[in-house]
């Protein structure tokens, strides 16, 4: 996809973006007050969050849209969700990809986080990738948050300027010597395919959610950041769904449970070195993962499939294995596995998917064989060393349920 070819789900709403582009071609156009006027009209678009940043609505995908932030404080959930898990705080020459870097918010807090101006001897370079021009150019037009975002919308400033998108220089701003921004508008999955083996300390996924950008969440696509992220390095991503998770262990990574800020649920941080992993993600969102079709993850072999195409292929690749290489999903039968329960409607229900899978009931040995390492003890007789971590457990809790399914075990 070229960034001609837009993919609009990726975007923030129509009417905003038509705005900008409207405004920024009269600037190109030579009226010399144009960005102002945008400015004014964008205004009526922006969301104020908790934390007085503001933020935009996404278009709608069937029906729905979201911010591309969250209401309790855009700003404050950048610094909270990204910044702080990437474990960047006493390193010295530093290397941040921003995927999907959107208003900039990410880069711009991360800058005031690790405050490069008065630690002469730290070097960071950020290189920020965005698939909208129109969403780079929103990031001129809001209110900055905080005063490192004015390095932020100079570096978009020059890059819409190479574009021939903007014309004149209105930022004043000289970005210090030590900080180095690489703007680059183009789809997220062309970009990393260029990039260096091994050469990011830390990566900011921040797409919109799985169900509007499952492109940038596939097996595939995180295979390519476990080749361009260092061994110790740190991917965050404000989600905790259980497809990008899987994706996530497919790919390689070990995951483990990041900040809740303004969510129900943490994020996802992700890293190739379990020492990076401070928290382990819930018992309960891994058997959901490893045991049930929740835990099939968006697959893009070629890295050239649209969002629509990906879920589609995901949700036949769940009704393909449910009821035969994993637990339906609908009642999270995985979550009473080992556990007494009511024969009431749910119970029912739950006992009846369970014998779908040739387990007798949730206390047989054959339950307590695909959870056994979630227990410090062996719960099943096997007599496995204990694990003590995320990905592992999943992969051998997925393991299990696969040779049990397939008929070539019978603990």
């Amino acid at each position: 996809m070229t960034k001609k070819q837009v993919d609009t789900s990726l975007t923030p709403q129509k009417e905003a973006m038509d705005i900008i582009k409207h405004y920024f071609k009269k600037e190109i156009e030579g009226d010399s007050l144009a960005r102002i006027k945008g400015q004014k009209e964008i205004k009526k678009f922006l969301i104020k969050t908790e934390d007085g940043s503001y933020t935009l609505n996404s278009n709608e995908v069937s029906g729905k849209s979201e911010t591309m932030h969250t209401h309790h404080g855009a700003i404050t959930e950048s610094v909270e969700k990204f910044v702080k898990p990437s474990l960047l705080e006493n390193k010295k020459n530093i290397k941040v990809l921003d995927i999907c870097c959107g208003l900039g918010y990410n880069a711009a807090a991360l800058i005031d986080y690790l405050d490069p101006l008065s630690k002469e001897d730290i070097v960071l370079s950020l290189d920020m990738v965005e698939i909208s021009t129109e969403t780079v150019a929103a990031g001129l037009l809001v209110p900055s948050p905080v005063q490192s975002h004015l390095n932020i919308k100079k570096a978009y400033e020059e890059e819409l300027i190479k574009q021939k998108f903007a014309r004149s220089r209105e930022v004043e701003h000289e970005i210090p010597s030590n900080l180095f921004l690489n703007v680059i508008i183009e789809d997220a999955r062309q970009v990393v395919l260029n990039l260096k083996e091994g050469y990011y300390d830390a990566i900011f996924l921040d797409p919109f959610s799985p169900s509007k950008a499952p492109e940038l969440y596939s097996v595939e696509f995180l295979k390519v950041l476990k080749k361009i992220i260092k061994n110790d390095g740190v991917i965050c991503t404000y989600t905790s769904a259980a497809p990008v998770r899987a994706a996530f262990v497919e790919a390689g990574f070990h995951i483990g449970e990041g900040p809740s800020f303004g969510r129900k649920s943490g994020g996802t941080v992700a890293s190739l070195s379990l020492e990076n992993i401070k928290e382990d993600i819930s018992r309960d969102d891994e058997r959901m993962i490893a045991l049930s079709d929740a835990g099939i993850p968006f697959r893009d072999p070629h890295m050239n499939l649209n969002g629509s195409e990906l879920i589609l292929n995901r949700s036949k690749e769940r009704k393909i294995v449910r009821g035969s290489f994993k637990f339906s999903s609908a009642v999270k039968t995985p979550l009473f596995l080992g556990k007494d329960i009511e024969k009431d409607r749910l119970g029912r229900r739950i006992l009846r998917n369970t014998k779908k899978m040739n387990i007798a009931n949730l206390k047989s040995k054959e339950a307590f064989y695909l959870i056994c390492f979630q227990y410090d003890y062996c719960a099943c007789g096997c007599g496995k060393p204990r694990i003590y971590n995320s990905r592992d457990r999943i992969i051998k809790m997925k393991d299990r349920l696969f040779l049990h399914s397939s008929g070539n075990f019978s603990p």
